[in-house]
């Protein structure tokens, strides 16, 4: 189509690494479902264990979510090359040393591979980092990786929604991250602008 890039299918990668709040990666992999949006899943070996710990879901529960699931050894797997296209990746969450590995290049795994390619591609790379408080060497990974052209989305409450339960606030987390690639989670609360405020 003279020289145009065709527009990426509609798949996006998922990876959840050992960071507290392993329900935002589940929570994503529900929406895509939903979205119709096919997912290629990546998790870490610390994220499994946060799994046991804050969710009942089994191993088998979380990789049923996916279309696909990929071995987090498997750096021959399709999404650790660029020409495998896709929408982006989202890392929900996405813990402190994933973070560092990301932005050195030095990736060790599946999943730090196939953010490495996402930014290579110039596609979404969307981190839901789960850390407080930030010391500098956290804010300067997270400069790094802003300028390469990730976007840092940490998981906040948005109490202008007015949620009534932490489930709600969880979801309005992942539709707002899902946002950066165009796709409209009926789950997001939207803002509609101030009601009832008096005059200036």
């Amino acid at each position: 189509m003279n020289g145009a890039v065709p527009q990426s299918p509609r798949r996006l990668v998922v990876g959840i690494s050992g960071a507290s709040g392993v329900i935002y990666g589940v929570r994503a992999l529900d929406a895509l479902r939903e979205l119709g949006v096919e997912s290629h899943l990546v998790v870490s070996r610390a994220a499994l264990l946060t799994l046991s710990q804050e969710t009942d879901l089994s191993a088998d529960d979380l990789t049923g979510r996916a279309d696909v699931t990929h071995r987090l050894n498997d750096v021959g797997a399709a999404i650790a090359s660029g020409s495998f296209r896709t929408m982006g990746m989202i890392i929900a969450p996405c813990s402190v040393r994933t973070m560092g590995e990301i932005a050195t290049g030095v990736t060790s795994t599946l999943l730090t591979r196939a953010a490495d390619v996402t930014l290579k591609e110039r596609r979404p790379l969307v981190l839901m980092v789960r850390e407080t408080p930030l010391h500098l060497g956290h804010l300067r990974t997270m400069t790094a990786l802003a300028e390469m052209g990730a976007v840092i989305a940490p998981p906040l409450p948005a109490f202008y929604a007015k949620p009534d339960s932490v489930a709600e606030m969880v979801d309005q987390s992942v539709g707002r991250a899902l946002d950066v690639f165009g796709l409209d989670w009926a789950a997001v609360k939207r803002w509609e602008g101030l009601r009832g405020a008096p005059d200036a």
